[in-house]
């Protein structure tokens, strides 16, 4: 059984990517507060900021970008001894249908949502498997309601999303049966309180309402709900639990299409 004394996540460091805002934002905080060193990352300097308030560490990062991928994490290790946690949640929405999606906004969109998730797990992986005292670590990839239930408007989004799903079941039966002691977990979030919805409803206007309306709760989430159940997943309360998929999404995806 797992040690549960003390703050759940102490003497664990973790990377959190997309940190400037939303459920990245909300995650570096609750990471932070679980006892975590915490390497916050974003394209946006606004993360550091988020970082800076609660003692965690920043670094500018487009994790498109893969070949930067192990010099951050490596400048982790060195920095704090080992990596226990990767929380990728850096994401990009593209509002664009089949027939109005272009190469470039398709290509974006996969660089940044599947092809930088997938460069971040390969490097972490990298560093767990030399964790000190044995390979050991937890890797939690942010997908979407929108990769179970598709959006018509948005092609890339909900595809790219689609591939984390199953981008996270492959690696967690890869470590699995490579024996090491890796666990791969997914998020659901459903209807949540991000800087990108709040642009959206800037350009249309009534959006937030009745994006809000898909969940039988009638509300958003607050970014610090769906951050709490990644805490949970980062610690060591469920050693059991791979390749698995957790909807934080206010029961939206469990009605019934008819009601």
């Amino acid at each position: 059984m797992p040690d549960l004394s003390g703050p759940r996540l102490e003497r664990k460091v973790a990377i959190v990517t997309g940190c400037a805002s939303g459920i990245g934002a909300a995650t570096v905080r609750r990471l932070r507060a679980d006892g975590a060193q915490v390497l916050g990352t974003d394209v946006n300097p606004d993360g550091e900021a988020v970082c800076a308030e609660v003692g965690a560490s920043f670094a500018v990062q487009d994790v498109s970008d893969t070949a930067l991928w192990p010099s951050v994490v490596g400048n982790a290790v060195a920095a704090f001894g080992r990596l226990d946690i990767l929380v990728n949640n850096a994401g990009v929405v593209s509002q664009a249908s089949i027939e109005d999606v272009t190469d470039e906004l398709w290509d974006r969109t996969y660089d940044i949502n599947i092809k930088g998730t997938m460069a971040g797990c390969r490097a972490a992986i990298a560093a767990m498997k030399g964790n000190p005292g044995g390979s050991k670590g937890a890797i939690i990839n942010i997908a979407s309601t929108s990769a179970i239930g598709a959006l018509p408007g948005d092609v890339a989004y909900c595809s790219s999303k689609g591939a984390v799903r199953v981008l996270t079941k492959s690696i967690a039966v890869h470590c699995a049966k490579e024996g090491y002691n890796i666990r791969c977990n997914a998020i659901v979030p459903g209807a949540t309180e991000t800087g990108i919805l709040n642009r959206a409803e800037e350009a249309m206007p009534g959006l937030k309402a009745a994006v809000a309306s898909t969940s039988p709760l009638n509300r958003l989430a607050d970014p610090a709900e769906t951050a709490a159940a990644i805490a949970f997943l980062a610690s060591d309360e469920c050693p059991y639990m791979t390749g698995a998929e957790m909807l934080v999404d206010g029961a939206m995806m469990a009605v019934h299409p008819g009601f």
